[in-house]
């Protein structure tokens, strides 16, 4: 009984850890919408939507026409995370970017 009920726990656990989002990785959700959307995304009012495929990158807006971070693509108007990436990122506001954060151009990358 005892090994069962070790097993079945896990199982779940694996199964918890599996649907959770990588650690670090860029959040797949939407976008407000500039231009068209990006790949993996589709059109929603002034939004633009992830797509069900389970293929869709998390994404931000592009900052301008500077490049994408570290870590990711640009995909129009939007930079996209690259496959295997597990960075996250975000605009950077000011010159410097907050404690656990590096600077790539005019983005802050979370140290992994």
């Amino acid at each position: 009984m005892t090994v069962l009920y070790h097993n079945t726990l896990v199982q779940t656990a694996a199964l918890l850890l599996l649907s959770l989002p990588a650690l670090g990785q860029q959040p797949v959700r939407p976008l407000p919408k500039v231009g068209g959307c990006p790949l993996g995304y589709y059109s929603s009012g002034s939004y633009c939507i992830p797509s069900q495929s389970g293929n869709t990158r998390g994404a931000i807006e592009k900052m301008g026409g500077s490049s994408c971070p570290l870590g990711f693509y640009s995909s129009g108007n939007y930079c996209l995370s690259s496959p295997n990436s597990t960075r996250e990122a975000i605009q950077k506001t000011g010159s410097s970017c907050p404690l656990g954060w590096f600077s790539s151009g005019r983005y802050c990358v979370k140290n992994r």
